[in-house]
């Protein structure tokens, strides 16, 4: 009889952990190091915060920078992470590209010190978005914001970064600590060509066309000598 509870409980546990696996977004892991991801439409309580900027420590709110914007990026990193080194210059093209559209990028650095992000960011010339900290350590991987939104997206990674969410502005709760029960996320690097797809959606700008449509060019006679 405890026999085959045992292997009913097993049974149970195996079907859950299939669930979950199968819940749990997809990465396109490269040969060489990449982690991309999908960007997906996630159920997430996305509370709005207040942490120091990076760059003199003064207290900057998410409500605020979003205030007046079409579309903003929240991007979690960690200055030493490979991943993120290789998502920043994606990041820097599409924020320089579309912020006069309206779209708004904040990096908040996360498991490194404050010393080591301002490093990171010296050696890439500085930081065209607006950078925070929520924390200073590897210590504090699993008691920051980052590690619980990246639980509730089923992301897996031990360190998450980097890790992106979209937010509409417009479409933001005007009271209280949530600022929307819906975001689209991604959970590993950008896949750029699909994130500026999705930018350009919603900033209401027109889609690129992949290929350059034929122009006619206007035909000449060339006379005949008879």
């Amino acid at each position: 009889m405890f026999k085959n509870l045992n292997r009913a409980a097993f049974a149970v546990l195996f079907a859950l952990a299939a669930l979950a696996s199968a819940a749990a977004p997809a990465r396109a892991q490269s040969g060489d190091g990449h982690e991309y991801a999908p960007l997906l439409e996630q159920k997430l309580d996305y509370k709005n915060w207040t942490f120091k900027s990076l760059k003199d420590g003064s207290p900057v709110s998410l409500r605020d920078v979003a205030k007046d914007k079409k579309l903003v990026m929240v991007v979690y990193f960690a200055a030493w992470c490979g991943n993120w080194k290789a998502e920043d210059p994606v990041v820097r093209r599409l924020y320089d590209k579309y912020k006069k559209d309206g779209f708004e990028v904040v990096a908040v650095s996360e498991y490194a010190s404050t010393d080591d992000a301002r490093k990171y960011f010296d050696s890439q010339g500085g930081a065209p978005y607006t950078v925070v900290v929520e924390s200073e350590g590897t210590a504090a991987r699993d008691q920051t914001t980052h590690y619980g939104y990246r639980q509730i997206a089923g992301d897996k990674r031990r360190w998450g970064s980097p890790f992106n969410v979209f937010l509409e502005p417009a479409k933001l709760n005007k009271t209280g600590d949530v600022l929307t029960e819906k975001a689209w996320v991604v959970g590993g690097e950008l896949i750029e060509k699909d994130a500026e797809q999705f930018i350009r959606e919603k900033l209401g700008l027109a889609q690129q066309s992949a290929v350059e449509p034929c122009k006619v060019e206007p035909q000449t006679t060339v006379g005949r000598k008879q």
